[in-house]
């Protein structure tokens, strides 16, 4: 395998987090429901927020695009909880 094949190869994979566990995906261009999906979580009851330093959380719902960039880090938002 060439160098350039290897780095074609890592390029198919994009390594992120959800509320710090990781995960990878083979193409960056996914939605929000995807990614809640592959993390274990219900989209029809959380969002999917990117973090970024220093800035409120980028919030992403539902089939909502998301360009998934090599170790960026997200967090679930729940819809609503019951006050107990």
């Amino acid at each position: 395998m060439s160098e350039s094949q290897v780095v074609d190869e890592r390029r198919r994979h994009v390594d992120f987090t959800v509320d710090g566990k990781p995960f990878t995906v083979g193409d960056p261009a996914q939605t929000a429901a995807a990614l809640l999906r592959l993390a274990g979580f219900d989209p029809a009851n959380y969002d999917l927020a990117e973090v970024r330093q220093g800035e409120k959380p980028k919030r992403f719902s539902g089939d909502e695009p998301v360009h998934v960039h090599e170790g960026e880090e997200f967090i679930t938002i729940r819809h609503s909880a019951p006050v107990e």
